[in-house]
């Protein structure tokens, strides 16, 4: 089986590059590498949430779940420099690339974190170790569908779990890949959910903390 970005340690050859985020309210130049989600250029489902979702709180903890290379954390903190985002992956290569990203943006109220299965830090002695407990004022997320039902599933009970009461995550899903099937999975969970935006074959969706 070919490795596949959400391995913890990406064994592929280094190919360093970079893509641009641009968004009306957001230029970014992120630095990318191989092993990691989309590093060719910013993915589309990633564009359509950063698009279509409102801004997000203008204080607090703020999350981005599978945070890649850094884009959705970075345009997080962007959009909101009075709070502290934290984005969270299993793939420690591109949570290097995160971290390095952020830095050249000068986006001081960013860290990143690598994560386990169970949402706990791979590295307890990291110095965002402990963050990750949250509780989280928002959640923003273009999660790894393609770790199959069960484990994301999982992955989204374990965070979710950690918003605050009131909060919402917002999440961009693929329609050919789940997104409506997993809508109905959260409201069967308990987490009230709507979709907030569909366009060129994606639905953002909202979820809240009851």
């Amino acid at each position: 089986m070919s490795e596949h970005y959400f391995a913890p340690a990406p064994g592929a050859a280094h190919r360093p590059g970079s893509v641009d985020l641009v968004l009306p309210d957001v230029h970014l130049r992120l630095d990318t590498d191989s092993g990691v989600f989309s590093p060719g250029k910013v993915d589309l489902g990633t564009r359509v949430l950063l698009e279509s979702v409102p801004a997000p709180p203008a204080s607090g903890r703020l999350l981005d779940l599978g945070c890649g290379y850094g884009p959705v954390a970075l345009a997080l903190a962007s959009r909101a420099p009075g709070a502290q985002v934290l984005g969270v992956d299993v793939n420690g290569r591109a949570v290097d690339l995160a971290a390095h990203n952020a830095r050249t943006a000068g986006l001081d109220n960013a860290a990143f974190l690598r994560t386990d299965a169970d949402g706990s830090a791979a590295d307890p002695g990291a110095p965002a170790a402990g963050s990750e407990q949250g509780p989280f004022d928002a959640l923003w997320s273009n999660p790894p569908i393609r770790i199959g039902k069960t484990a994301l599933h999982a992955l989204l009970t374990t965070w979710l779990a950690r918003l605050s009461p009131g909060a919402s995550a917002h999440l961009v899903v693929q329609r050919n890949l789940g997104a409506d099937s997993l809508h109905r999975w959260l409201n069967e969970q308990g987490w009230p959910t709507e979709r907030a935006a569909s366009r060129a074959g994606y639905r953002v969706l909202r979820a809240d903390r009851p």
